[in-house]
């Protein structure tokens, strides 16, 4: 799914550069459950953003699912993302005026989906994430992990095949960080998506497949696992 080959993302500040990755490889096969770890300024972040197509490497290519993302424009990059990659932040980014219902529409406004397709796509959504009676509810009448279930549910309304997360457990408690947690992995088992998670919560190994320890900008080590289930 996932193919990493000597990526390296150099920013240049002034007359200074900053190394934010050096030389990575990596693979993460199609379904696989993926967490990246390390400390801050490690370069976890600046790797699910190349990953994502948020950003271009400086050197090295990347492959998502067959396709090249390094060298496209940001118009291709774009129409990409919009298609294929499905955002989980930290703060949820869901629009305060609108109810759940309306901010996991959001995604699907930029395809030629009818009214009647996007409520049916925005109720399975909802249902998935067990949403379905807070529909019409708007951010501030959630909690923090339904807000965050409302957010899951707009990323995948679009049924991609990657879901990015950055640090989606980072502003919740131990339960709904492990209810969040717990969701990603059955999204993974039920649904065979394919989902990288930026996380600095030593909990959420006991939920992935895969995990990749980065510092200073280097791989320092990945390791797969044969989950029980």
């Amino acid at each position: 799914m996932i193919t990493v080959n000597q990526v390296s993302r150099i920013y240049r500040r002034g007359a200074d550069e900053v190394h934010a990755l050096e030389g990575v490889n990596l693979q993460i096969p199609d379904g696989i459950f993926a967490a990246l770890m390390g400390p801050s300024g490690s370069g976890k972040s600046t790797l699910l953003n190349l990953i994502a197509g948020l950003d271009q490497p400086s050197a090295g290519n990347i492959m998502v699912n067959g396709q090249n993302l390094s060298g496209l424009s940001e118009d291709r990059l774009a129409v990409w993302r919009a298609a294929h990659v499905g955002f989980v932040f930290q703060f949820y980014n869901l629009i305060p005026v609108l109810t759940a219902a309306e901010n996991v529409e959001l995604p699907l406004l930029l395809t030629r989906l009818s009214k009647a397709d996007r409520r049916k796509h925005v109720e399975t959504a909802l249902s998935i994430v067990g949403l379905t009676e807070r529909k019409n509810h708007r951010p501030n009448q959630l909690s923090g992990g339904e807000q965050q279930r409302v957010a899951i549910a707009r990323a995948i309304v679009i049924d991609p095949e990657l879901l990015v997360a950055d640090e989606p457990t980072g502003d919740l408690d131990a339960k709904n960080a492990d209810d969040i947690l717990t969701l990603l992995q059955r999204l993974k088992n039920e649904f065979h998506k394919t989902i990288v998670m930026v996380t600095h919560d030593s909990r959420a190994e006991r939920y992935v497949d895969q995990t990749f320890y980065l510092d200073k900008g280097v791989l320092v080590n990945g390791e797969y696992k044969t989950l029980e289930l």
